[in-house]
């Protein structure tokens, strides 16, 4: 297996929806919490890079195993085990080599934080890998939007801010005779749960733009996707909604004062994205529009990570 036909099996573009996350996660603990760690960052960075590469990798392989219909524009020019004519061996030794290498680089994490990001890493893990695999992959199901929103939108976030302030309590579990006590601050896992907002919106509508666009594949591919049991029209009106109901977090985060109301700008976001809305209901196709979607999380993503940087420079 050569670097492109490698980069094609764990589709290294779509890494964006890892990478913005983790970006965005690493300067709000700066910004928010006045704390940051270089070391510990580069090892999360190494261990989920290479646990999204493994579950991306699986999930092309069990799409290939699993496919009925062989031949038609997302199989045959998107499957980088068909296109490349990849053999299995190659294929689970590659998936083999990024699970322990993620693994490895975890379990160096947890050494040096504490047991919260042991646990959400294993459950991250653990959703990583039935996403793709299993008798019935997640991600062949009405629940792939809402696991990879939350969990690459959300728990990635929250865990690049977390290894920074370990010191900060914001989870604390106490253990006393016959007694357990767990211990939140709610108040900034609240922060943080409102400034993941817009990635979380971001990525889950990527992954539903995907499946709209694949209906008919996955119809006969019998992956009972959202838009497959819903039908386009509804899930099409939940793709659009879902953007806008990250307009949440611009004005909570600036209500809770977490932020200040430079960050209000975020709203210009919806200049952009609301033609891409128009062009991809007009359009729903993998070969036209579906990078809709994905510009708008880019450009989100790029929105959100400037204006925290502006309030980290000039000290907003």
């Amino acid at each position: 297996m050569n670097l492109k036909s490698f980069l094609k099996l764990v589709e290294i573009q779509t890494k964006v929806a890892s990478v913005f996350p983790f970006i965005a996660g690493n300067l709000f603990a700066w910004f928010y919490f006045k704390s940051f760690n270089v070391v510990h960052m580069l090892i999360m960075f190494g261990a989920l890079l290479s646990i999204d590469m493994a579950t991306t990798a699986i999930n092309n392989y069990m799409d290939y195993k699993k496919a009925v219909k062989k031949e038609g524009y997302n199989f045959e020019q998107h499957n980088a085990i068909v296109l490349y004519n990849l053999k299995e061996k190659q294929i689970i030794l590659t998936i083999a080599v990024l699970l322990v290498i993620g693994m490895f680089l975890g379990l160096i994490l947890f050494l040096v934080t504490d047991w919260v990001v042991l646990l959400i890493g294993v459950l991250s893990f653990g959703v990583g890998i039935f996403y793709s695999f299993g008798p019935l992959p997640i991600y062949r199901t009405p629940f792939g939007e809402i696991f990879s929103g939350f969990f690459m939108g959300f728990f990635i976030i929250f865990l690049s801010i977390y290894i920074h302030v370990t010191d900060h309590a914001l989870i604390t579990l106490s253990f006393k005779k016959d007694f357990m006590s767990l211990v939140m601050d709610w108040k900034s896992i609240l922060v943080i749960g409102l400034f993941s907002l817009p990635f979380i919106a971001g990525i889950s509508n990527i992954m539903l733009a995907n499946n709209i666009c694949d209906m008919e594949d996955d119809f006969e591919n019998k992956r009972y996707t959202l838009p497959v049991i819903i039908g386009k029209k509804k899930a099409i009106f939940i793709y659009e909604w879902t953007y806008y109901i990250m307009a949440i977090s611009f004005v909570g985060l600036v209500v809770m004062k977490a932020v200040s109301s430079i960050y209000l700008l975020g709203f210009l976001i919806y200049l952009p994205l609301s033609k891409l809305i128009r062009d991809f209901k007009a359009n729903p196709r993998k070969d036209l529009n579906f990078v809709n979607a994905v510009k708008g999380f880019v450009l989100t993503s790029v929105l959100i990570i400037l204006l925290v940087m502006i309030q980290i420079i000039f000290n907003f």
